[in-house]
Protein backbone atom coordinates (compact mmCIF):
# COMPACT_ATOMS: atom_id res chain seq x y z
CA UNK A 1 0.00 0.00 0.00
CA UNK A 2 1.41 3.38 -1.06
CA UNK A 3 0.65 6.54 0.94
CA UNK A 4 1.35 9.81 -0.90
CA UNK A 5 0.81 13.48 -0.02
CA UNK A 6 -0.27 15.72 -2.89
CA UNK A 7 -0.03 19.49 -2.41
CA UNK A 8 -0.84 22.36 -4.77
CA UNK A 9 -2.01 25.94 -4.86
CA UNK A 10 -5.79 25.89 -4.92
CA UNK A 11 -7.40 28.61 -7.06
CA UNK A 12 -10.76 27.87 -5.43
CA UNK A 13 -9.43 28.44 -1.89
CA UNK A 14 -6.58 30.86 -2.56
CA UNK A 15 -4.06 28.84 -0.57
CA UNK A 16 -1.93 25.72 -0.75
CA UNK A 17 -3.85 22.58 0.23
CA UNK A 18 -2.85 18.94 0.62
CA UNK A 19 -4.61 15.61 0.25
CA UNK A 20 -3.46 12.14 1.27
CA UNK A 21 -3.73 9.43 -1.38
CA UNK A 22 -3.57 5.71 -0.61
CA UNK A 23 -3.34 3.31 -3.52
CA UNK A 24 -2.68 -0.39 -4.08
CA UNK A 25 0.81 -1.82 -3.80
CA UNK A 26 1.16 -2.70 -7.47
CA UNK A 27 1.64 0.78 -9.02
CA UNK A 28 2.00 1.47 -12.71
CA UNK A 29 -0.05 1.05 -15.83
CA UNK A 30 -0.25 -2.73 -15.42
CA UNK A 31 -2.06 -2.31 -12.12
CA UNK A 32 -4.75 0.09 -13.26
CA UNK A 33 -7.12 1.60 -13.84
CA UNK A 34 -8.38 1.79 -10.26
CA UNK A 35 -11.73 3.01 -8.92
CA UNK A 36 -11.45 5.90 -6.46
CA UNK A 37 -13.08 6.44 -3.06
CA UNK A 38 -13.05 9.98 -1.66
CA UNK A 39 -13.33 9.84 2.15
CA UNK A 40 -14.41 12.97 4.05
CA UNK A 41 -13.62 13.49 7.74
CA UNK A 42 -15.93 14.77 10.45
CA UNK A 43 -16.06 18.27 11.98
CA UNK A 44 -12.62 19.36 13.12
CA UNK A 45 -10.86 16.38 11.55
CA UNK A 46 -8.21 16.32 8.84
CA UNK A 47 -6.86 14.19 6.00
CA UNK A 48 -5.21 11.77 8.47
CA UNK A 49 -8.21 11.09 10.71
CA UNK A 50 -9.60 8.07 8.84
CA UNK A 51 -6.23 6.33 8.84
CA UNK A 52 -5.55 7.11 12.52
CA UNK A 53 -8.97 6.31 13.95
CA UNK A 54 -10.06 3.24 11.96
CA UNK A 55 -8.70 -0.06 10.67
CA UNK A 56 -9.23 1.09 7.12
CA UNK A 57 -5.89 -0.38 6.06
CA UNK A 58 -7.31 -3.89 6.58
CA UNK A 59 -10.12 -3.22 4.13
CA UNK A 60 -7.77 -1.60 1.63
CA UNK A 61 -5.43 -4.59 1.68
CA UNK A 62 -8.23 -6.69 0.22
CA UNK A 63 -9.65 -4.07 -2.14
CA UNK A 64 -8.54 -2.77 -5.49
CA UNK A 65 -9.26 0.91 -4.89
CA UNK A 66 -7.47 4.25 -4.57
CA UNK A 67 -8.59 6.24 -1.53
CA UNK A 68 -8.27 10.03 -1.36
CA UNK A 69 -8.49 12.02 1.89
CA UNK A 70 -9.11 15.76 1.43
CA UNK A 71 -9.57 18.09 4.40
CA UNK A 72 -11.54 21.19 5.33
CA UNK A 73 -11.09 21.35 9.12
CA UNK A 74 -14.22 22.97 10.54
CA UNK A 75 -15.49 24.59 7.35
CA UNK A 76 -17.54 21.79 5.69
CA UNK A 77 -17.06 20.61 2.09
CA UNK A 78 -19.40 23.23 0.60
CA UNK A 79 -19.22 26.67 -0.98
CA UNK A 80 -20.06 28.61 2.16
CA UNK A 81 -21.46 31.97 3.15
CA UNK A 82 -17.98 33.49 3.66
CA UNK A 83 -16.88 32.62 0.13
CA UNK A 84 -14.80 29.55 0.98
CA UNK A 85 -15.23 27.28 -2.04
CA UNK A 86 -14.57 23.81 -0.65
CA UNK A 87 -17.13 22.25 -2.97
CA UNK A 88 -15.34 23.62 -6.05
CA UNK A 89 -12.02 22.52 -4.58
CA UNK A 90 -13.24 18.98 -3.92
CA UNK A 91 -15.36 18.30 -6.99
CA UNK A 92 -13.18 19.99 -9.59
CA UNK A 93 -9.62 20.36 -8.32
CA UNK A 94 -9.16 17.24 -6.20
CA UNK A 95 -10.95 14.89 -8.59
CA UNK A 96 -9.11 16.37 -11.56
CA UNK A 97 -5.72 16.22 -9.85
CA UNK A 98 -6.16 12.58 -8.86
CA UNK A 99 -7.29 11.61 -12.35
CA UNK A 100 -4.31 13.42 -13.88
CA UNK A 101 -1.70 11.82 -11.64
CA UNK A 102 -2.96 8.29 -10.97
CA UNK A 103 -4.22 5.35 -13.07
CA UNK A 104 -7.89 5.86 -12.19
CA UNK A 105 -11.20 4.92 -13.72
CA UNK A 106 -11.86 8.36 -15.18
CA UNK A 107 -15.61 8.12 -15.16
CA UNK A 108 -18.38 8.50 -12.59
CA UNK A 109 -18.90 4.73 -12.54
CA UNK A 110 -15.48 4.40 -10.91
CA UNK A 111 -15.85 7.18 -8.30
CA UNK A 112 -17.43 6.99 -4.85
CA UNK A 113 -17.60 9.55 -2.06
CA UNK A 114 -18.24 8.79 1.62
CA UNK A 115 -17.75 10.31 5.05
CA UNK A 116 -18.58 10.50 8.74
CA UNK A 117 -20.90 13.04 10.40
CA UNK A 118 -20.11 16.37 8.67
CA UNK A 119 -18.28 14.42 5.98
CA UNK A 120 -21.12 11.93 5.59
CA UNK A 121 -23.67 14.66 4.97
CA UNK A 122 -21.37 16.45 2.53
CA UNK A 123 -20.68 13.20 0.66
CA UNK A 124 -24.40 12.77 0.01
CA UNK A 125 -24.88 16.48 -0.79
CA UNK A 126 -22.10 16.42 -3.36
CA UNK A 127 -23.22 13.16 -4.96
CA UNK A 128 -26.75 14.52 -5.34
CA UNK A 129 -25.40 17.77 -6.75
CA UNK A 130 -22.79 16.16 -9.00
CA UNK A 131 -24.02 12.81 -10.31
CA UNK A 132 -21.74 13.39 -13.31
CA UNK A 133 -18.79 12.98 -10.91
CA UNK A 134 -19.88 10.25 -8.47
CA UNK A 135 -21.94 7.09 -8.91
CA UNK A 136 -21.84 5.97 -5.25
CA UNK A 137 -22.15 7.88 -1.97
CA UNK A 138 -22.12 6.63 1.61
CA UNK A 139 -22.70 8.31 4.94
CA UNK A 140 -21.96 7.19 8.47
CA UNK A 141 -24.04 9.25 10.95
CA UNK A 142 -24.52 12.10 8.49
CA UNK A 143 -25.28 15.57 9.88
CA UNK A 144 -27.84 16.04 7.12
CA UNK A 145 -29.90 18.80 8.72
CA UNK A 146 -27.01 21.19 9.32
CA UNK A 147 -28.57 23.57 6.74
CA UNK A 148 -31.76 23.59 8.84
CA UNK A 149 -30.14 24.08 12.24
CA UNK A 150 -31.29 27.01 14.35
CA UNK A 151 -29.81 27.92 17.71
CA UNK A 152 -27.81 25.35 19.67
CA UNK A 153 -29.56 21.96 19.75
CA UNK A 154 -26.43 20.42 21.34
CA UNK A 155 -26.16 22.75 24.34
CA UNK A 156 -26.63 19.84 26.78
CA UNK A 157 -23.40 18.24 25.62
CA UNK A 158 -21.02 21.21 25.70
CA UNK A 159 -19.62 20.29 29.11
CA UNK A 160 -17.79 17.35 27.48
CA UNK A 161 -14.47 18.74 26.16
CA UNK A 162 -13.92 15.65 23.97
CA UNK A 163 -16.76 16.58 21.63
CA UNK A 164 -16.24 18.79 18.59
CA UNK A 165 -19.63 20.41 18.04
CA UNK A 166 -19.92 23.81 16.32
CA UNK A 167 -21.28 26.70 18.34
CA UNK A 168 -24.00 28.91 16.89
CA UNK A 169 -21.35 31.44 15.82
CA UNK A 170 -19.14 28.81 14.20
CA UNK A 171 -22.11 27.25 12.45
CA UNK A 172 -23.35 30.52 11.00
CA UNK A 173 -19.85 31.49 9.83
CA UNK A 174 -20.23 28.61 7.38
CA UNK A 175 -23.97 28.36 6.75
CA UNK A 176 -25.10 31.92 7.28
CA UNK A 177 -28.21 32.79 9.29
CA UNK A 178 -31.42 30.77 8.95
CA UNK A 179 -32.91 31.37 5.53
CA UNK A 180 -29.58 32.05 3.82
CA UNK A 181 -28.99 31.09 0.20
CA UNK A 182 -26.25 28.65 1.28
CA UNK A 183 -28.69 26.81 3.53
CA UNK A 184 -31.18 26.59 0.69
CA UNK A 185 -28.55 25.30 -1.75
CA UNK A 186 -27.65 22.32 0.45
CA UNK A 187 -31.02 21.61 2.04
CA UNK A 188 -31.14 17.80 1.71
CA UNK A 189 -34.89 17.71 1.20
CA UNK A 190 -34.64 20.23 -1.62
CA UNK A 191 -31.85 18.16 -3.23
CA UNK A 192 -33.93 15.00 -2.92
CA UNK A 193 -37.04 16.70 -4.30
CA UNK A 194 -35.09 17.95 -7.34
CA UNK A 195 -33.36 14.60 -7.93
CA UNK A 196 -33.43 13.08 -11.41
CA UNK A 197 -33.71 9.26 -11.05
CA UNK A 198 -31.91 8.85 -14.37
CA UNK A 199 -28.72 10.00 -12.65
CA UNK A 200 -28.51 6.59 -10.92
CA UNK A 201 -26.38 7.36 -7.85
CA UNK A 202 -26.34 4.52 -5.31
CA UNK A 203 -26.62 5.66 -1.69
CA UNK A 204 -25.72 3.96 1.60
CA UNK A 205 -26.69 5.50 4.97
CA UNK A 206 -26.30 4.27 8.52
CA UNK A 207 -26.56 5.67 12.04
CA UNK A 208 -25.86 4.38 15.54
CA UNK A 209 -28.69 3.44 17.89
CA UNK A 210 -26.80 5.24 20.69
CA UNK A 211 -26.14 8.39 18.67
CA UNK A 212 -27.65 11.76 19.62
CA UNK A 213 -31.43 11.76 19.27
CA UNK A 214 -31.15 14.59 16.75
CA UNK A 215 -28.71 12.62 14.57
CA UNK A 216 -30.92 9.53 14.59
CA UNK A 217 -33.98 11.62 13.74
CA UNK A 218 -32.33 13.36 10.79
CA UNK A 219 -31.04 10.06 9.40
CA UNK A 220 -34.55 8.63 9.59
CA UNK A 221 -35.96 11.78 8.00
CA UNK A 222 -33.57 11.55 5.05
CA UNK A 223 -34.30 7.83 4.70
CA UNK A 224 -38.02 8.57 4.62
CA UNK A 225 -37.52 11.32 2.04
CA UNK A 226 -35.48 9.00 -0.17
CA UNK A 227 -38.19 6.33 0.08
CA UNK A 228 -40.90 8.86 -0.81
CA UNK A 229 -38.85 9.98 -3.83
CA UNK A 230 -38.24 6.36 -4.89
CA UNK A 231 -34.47 6.89 -4.78
CA UNK A 232 -32.71 3.51 -4.36
CA UNK A 233 -30.58 3.30 -1.23
CA UNK A 234 -29.54 1.12 1.68
CA UNK A 235 -30.31 2.33 5.20
CA UNK A 236 -29.18 0.72 8.46
CA UNK A 237 -29.45 1.43 12.16
CA UNK A 238 -26.88 -0.54 14.12
CA UNK A 239 -25.26 -0.51 17.57
CA UNK A 240 -22.92 2.37 18.36
CA UNK A 241 -22.66 6.07 19.09
CA UNK A 242 -21.44 9.15 17.26
CA UNK A 243 -17.79 8.15 17.20
CA UNK A 244 -15.03 6.50 15.21
CA UNK A 245 -15.62 3.12 16.84
CA UNK A 246 -19.01 3.12 15.14
CA UNK A 247 -17.41 4.06 11.82
CA UNK A 248 -14.70 1.40 12.18
CA UNK A 249 -17.26 -1.33 12.90
CA UNK A 250 -19.14 -0.38 9.74
CA UNK A 251 -16.21 -0.56 7.33
CA UNK A 252 -16.95 -4.14 6.18
CA UNK A 253 -20.49 -3.07 5.24
CA UNK A 254 -19.20 0.02 3.47
CA UNK A 255 -16.77 -1.98 1.37
CA UNK A 256 -19.38 -4.63 0.63
CA UNK A 257 -21.59 -1.85 -0.72
CA UNK A 258 -18.69 -0.53 -2.81
CA UNK A 259 -17.98 -3.98 -4.23
CA UNK A 260 -21.62 -4.31 -5.25
CA UNK A 261 -22.00 -0.85 -6.79
CA UNK A 262 -18.65 0.66 -7.80
CA UNK A 263 -16.95 -0.48 -10.98
CA UNK A 264 -13.67 -2.30 -10.49
CA UNK A 265 -13.66 -2.85 -6.69
CA UNK A 266 -12.53 -6.30 -5.59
Amino acid sequence: MNVVTESWWSPALGRTKSVTVVWPAEPGAAGGPYPVLYLLHGYGGNRETWLRRTRLAIQLAASRVIVVFPECGRYWFINDTAGRRYEDYLVDEVVGRVDDRYPTVRHRCGRAIAGFSMGGACAVFQALRHPDRFSVAASHSGAFEAPLREGDPYHRFRSDPRLAIPTVEAHERVWGPPGSSVRHTYNPYHLIKMWDPAAAVRLYLDVGLDDYDRMIAMSRNVHDALVAAAIPHQYRERPGGHDWDFVDAGLPDLFAFLRANLAGVR
